[in-house]
């Protein structure tokens, strides 16, 4: 069984690889509310890649959803990350919105690195 420990992220879910079987068995696991939302996108990703004959759709989608799973194997980050968002539409003072800019920023870059994508969405 695996623990918290056995992964250095302090998640006891490890980050799967960014196929669309593993993100979505991952999610089945950490928020299957998510489960729906993931093949509507998938469905429609494989619809876009085939219209464009490219894999550039299926590409962003699996990214999307890869610092999804990072994110959301993280609880408290999550709910911290949703709690900042909500915050964000109310805030009026420049320096609490930047501040809570500097928060999101920081939450999905480490949910970027944990994920293995490449820093400001190249391919």
């Amino acid at each position: 069984m695996s623990t918290a420990a056995d992964h250095p992220s302090g998640s006891a879910v490890p980050q799967p690889a960014a196929t669309a079987e593993e993100l979505r068995a991952t999610l089945a696991r950490i928020a299957p509310d998510a489960v729906a939302t993931f093949d509507a996108e998938r469905a429609a990703a494989v619809a876009r890649a085939r219209d464009e004959v490219s894999s550039a759709p299926m590409r962003r989608f699996l990214r999307q959803w890869a610092l999804h799973v990072a994110i959301e194997r993280h609880p408290e980050q999550a709910s911290r990350l949703r709690h900042l968002e909500a915050r964000a539409a109310l805030v009026s003072h420049p320096e609490e919105a930047r501040a809570i800019v500097a928060e999101i920023g920081r939450i999905l870059d480490r949910a970027t690195a944990e994920a293995g994508l490449p820093h400001g969405g190249e391919s």
